[in-house]
């Protein structure tokens, strides 16, 4: 990870439970004990296909972070391009030992880095945290599933389009925008 890790060391928003409540947005805008705030400059690497996958990141703020596979062969395929409030990294949390992607900065992009322990510690007692975690890893798994039929049912100029408006942010973000395959629609006509 080649990031201007930021040494704000401040102590977390998170106060004892009983007196304040758990707040899971001031949680992924601050650093604390296992976790730390980077800052990536544009076209940067935040972890590469290989690395050990022993953290879990949440976008801030800023650009885009490209996540990318290379095959054996050196044919590369774009995963997903993810922004601010998008998780990366996760699959440490699943048991994956290393990174299968690498992800990529697009613009300068603050990364907030969840050590596994600490994640793992945030999801098992705070359920706020993990409503909205789990509701993330759902919807960006609705999102893959949507990706897989799109590649296999459409033609190149409908992906290109559904990618186009995908990257522009089409419609409300929290909205969820369905692209059905052609042969979908005519099977359901019938």
């Amino acid at each position: 990870m080649h990031a201007i890790a930021s040494s704000n060391k401040t102590k977390s928003p998170i106060k004892l439970k009983g007196k304040h409540a758990f707040k899971a947005q001031g949680f992924l805008d601050s650093a604390g004990l296992g976790r730390d705030v980077c800052k990536f400059r544009r076209k940067e690497t935040v972890f590469s296909q290989g690395d050990s996958a022993k953290n879990v990141m949440y976008i801030q703020e800023g650009g885009c972070v490209k996540l990318t596979v290379v095959h054996e062969t050196g044919k590369e395929a774009v995963l997903s391009m993810l922004g601010p409030g998008d998780f990366l990294g996760e699959g440490g949390l699943a048991g994956q030992s290393i990174c299968m992607a690498t992800a990529t900065t697009i613009a300068p992009t603050t990364v907030l880095v969840i050590e596994k322990n600490e994640m793992i510690r945030a999801l098992r007692e705070e359920h706020e945290f993990s409503d909205r975690f789990i509701a993330y890893m759902v919807a960006r798994n609705i999102r893959v599933e949507e990706d897989l039929i799109d590649q296999l049912f459409n033609s190149s100029e409908k992906r290109l389009a559904r990618t186009l408006l995908l990257l522009a942010r089409y419609g409300a973000q929290s909205k969820h925008q369905r692209c059905f395959p052609e042969y979908r629609k005519r099977c359901w006509r019938k």
